[in-house]
């Protein structure tokens, strides 16, 4: 059996780093990736434990590679494993001059340790770990740069953000769910946040003014036609909504052309948070956007009956109501689709809440209280 060692600190793993250990896999038997300690270095964002989780999780559909730690010398390591190889990665020609002087280093000891270099892909030559890091200082997007269980961990570390969707049918009661979680937070003394998607939507339909958002409106009425302009320039919301919930493909279209300017938004809101994050969204199943909350989401359900009940309040008849749930997944696809998405991404977790009675808050404070225990929140205080 072939065996190799890729050695790094992984502070945090990032998708440059499984390129290449998925392509050194393709070449041996056996790759360990081994987490060094190194004792000159007193920064490590992550812990040794953690960076071995975040690389276990992050590697656990890569069968023949295995992650453990190591201090001292690698070779040294690489020596008492019986295995001679070891798997360097090179972005450019200064990591691969670095590389080399390890190499020669390595060479010095006279232990028979050979090296194998992998040049990155074009895609990943950018990619680092502390790139990934000053892109969440700042809130920027770094799904395409670690996966999911890593965001979700530096989210935690960095920005001290812990993202929960709140997703159900229409009528399910997500906002009043939200509005208690606020609530027993408050109590607990937990900093607790409530951000509404529908609201970041209605400012860019109708306050904002900046050039992008006067953009994102001139092409919803390209598309969709005069009748939902208002004489402000501004989007008529009731007359939009009787176009895009008769039609799945124009409420598609329409999710689509709002989708960036949404999440710009969203980063906005979110940017000077600390403790619990909520964001209460419909469509985070229909649009693949649980990856925002890490695939962690509150599910909420109530009967058709509480459901047009609520909605009716809201001054809904029961042809609106009808054309609306055709726009949206029921209950059972919406789970269907999160767990999907936990399962792709090695990562989440569902919370059910059946909502259908009113006044019964204990479900509601149930949920509220195993979440911060499986997230772990110990009290970010307001």
């Amino acid at each position: 059996m072939t065996q190799a060692i890729y050695a790094a600190s992984l502070d945090p793993i990032h998708y440059g780093h499984i390129d290449v250990i998925a392509r050194a896999a393709k070449a041996f038997d056996e790759i360990i990736v081994a987490i060094g300690v190194n004792p000159e270095k007193k920064d490590y964002t992550f812990s040794l434990e953690e960076r071995v989780n975040m690389a276990e999780k992050s590697l656990s559909k890569l069968r023949n590679v295995k992650v453990e730690s190591f201090n001292g010398l690698l070779v040294d390591y690489a020596f008492e494993k019986g295995i001679n190889v070891v798997v360097k990665g090179a972005r450019d020609s200064k990591d691969f001059d670095y590389e080399k002087m390890l190499h020669q280093i390595g060479e010095s000891q006279k232990l028979g340790i050979d090296s194998y270099v992998l040049f990155a892909r074009p895609d990943f030559a950018h990619f680092s770990s502390s790139v990934v890091k000053s892109l969440q200082k700042y809130q920027g997007n770094i799904r395409e740069y670690v996966p999911i269980c890593v965001k979700q961990k530096l989210e935690e570390k960095l920005s001290s953000q812990y993202i929960i969707g709140i997703t159900g049918e229409m009528g399910s009661g997500k906002s009043f769910v939200s509005k208690k979680f606020v609530e027993i937070g408050n109590q607990k003394g937990l900093a607790v946040h409530n951000i509404e998607l529908d609201n970041i939507g209605h400012e860019i339909l109708g306050k904002l003014k900046n050039p992008r958002y006067m953009q994102v409106r001139n092409e919803i009425i390209q598309e969709f036609g005069e009748s939902v302009k208002l004489e402000n320039g501004f989007i008529n919301r009731k007359a939009l909504g009787e176009i895009v919930f008769n039609d799945g493909i124009k409420l598609k279209k329409l999710n689509e052309i709002m989708q960036q300017s949404m999440l710009v938004r969203l980063r906005r809101e979110i940017s000077d948070k600390k403790g619990l994050i909520l964001i209460n969204a419909a469509l985070i199943a229909e649009t693949d956007m649980s990856y925002l909350c890490n695939n962690n989401i509150v599910l909420v359900h109530a009967d058709k009956y509480s459901r047009n009940k609520r909605l009716s309040e809201r001054g809904l008849n029961e042809k609106q109501i009808e054309r609306r749930d055709l726009g949206q997944y029921n209950f059972e696809l919406k789970k269907e689709k999160l767990e999907s998405a936990i399962i792709r991404d090695n990562n989440g977790y569902i919370w059910e809440l059946e909502n259908s009675k009113a006044g019964d808050d204990s479900k509601i404070e149930n949920v509220f209280n195993n979440l911060i225990n499986h997230l772990k929140i110990d009290g970010g205080k307001k």
